[in-house]
């Protein structure tokens, strides 16, 4: 059985080990665009009236320094454009769940923040008539950390800056001020769909500038005031003949 991954948190660690993962679709303004030049499957560019959730397995969650795996089934489909994804984001850990959270209140309920990596499989996301799950499901799909920051050290969250670079060229350049919703405002519609308890992750949105990984890259998600996720990229199959 996959231990759960620690994160250090304060002078501990912390387990995260949640109950359910929900993410935010469309959540920057400029994101919008590129993800109707990407075709993705049920997106247009009209800026959403509120929050487009989907889901994550927690079994998809790997720590800073793990890889990244395009898993082997991939070459079953020949796709012919085969893309997956970096995503990077702001990710938010649920300390006192609750339902029809007040806006007003929801950062109370806030345990602490981290960096995380929405990694996307593009062609199963776009192809799957159930939706977006399973590309976005796959083991080792949501690297998070490097740790876990409590909210009171972290001056202001509407505005840190989230950048990611790949093979360290800087691809994503984006600030927390830019959500469409804020973090306070997502806590609270998510809580008014589904019981939010302690442990679950929240992940809102990436910038614009999301782009293809590939065998031997390394992937890094900044987050002021929270630090830097790093992880290499493994293709099953390339592993596999080697």
């Amino acid at each position: 059985m996959k231990r759960p991954l620690q994160l250090p948190f304060g002078t501990g660690t912390y387990e995260v080990c949640p109950q359910k993962i929900i993410a935010l679709g469309l959540n920057y303004h400029a994101h919008i665009q590129e993800s109707v030049s990407l075709r993705v499957r049920g997106l247009d560019a009209v800026e959403p009236d509120e929050p487009v959730l989907f889901s994550k397995l927690p079994s998809s969650i790997v720590g800073d320094g793990d890889p990244i795996v395009l898993p082997d089934i991939l070459g079953t489909y020949n796709f012919p454009d085969e893309r997956t994804d970096y995503e990077g984001e702001l990710a938010v850990i649920i300390g006192t769940g609750g339902r029809n959270i007040p806006a007003e209140a929801a950062l109370e309920h806030v345990l602490g923040y981290t960096c995380g990596n929405d990694v996307s499989q593009r062609n199963i996301q776009n192809g799957d008539r159930s939706g977006w799950f399973r590309g976005k499901s796959f083991d080792t799909f949501l690297p998070l950390g490097p740790r876990l920051v409590s909210p009171t050290d972290i001056s202001d969250i509407t505005n840190l800056t989230v950048q990611t670079r790949l093979n360290g060229q800087l691809v994503q350049n984006g600030n927390t001020g830019q959500m469409i919703f804020s973090v306070a405002e997502s806590i609270a519609f998510i809580s008014r769909n589904f019981t939010l308890e302690e442990g679950d992750i929240i992940l809102t949105g990436t910038p614009a500038g999301v782009g293809p990984l590939r065998h031997g890259d390394t992937v890094e998600v900044e987050i002021s005031m929270i630090g830097t996720l790093s992880n290499p990229v493994v293709d099953e199959r390339v592993k596999n003949r080697t």
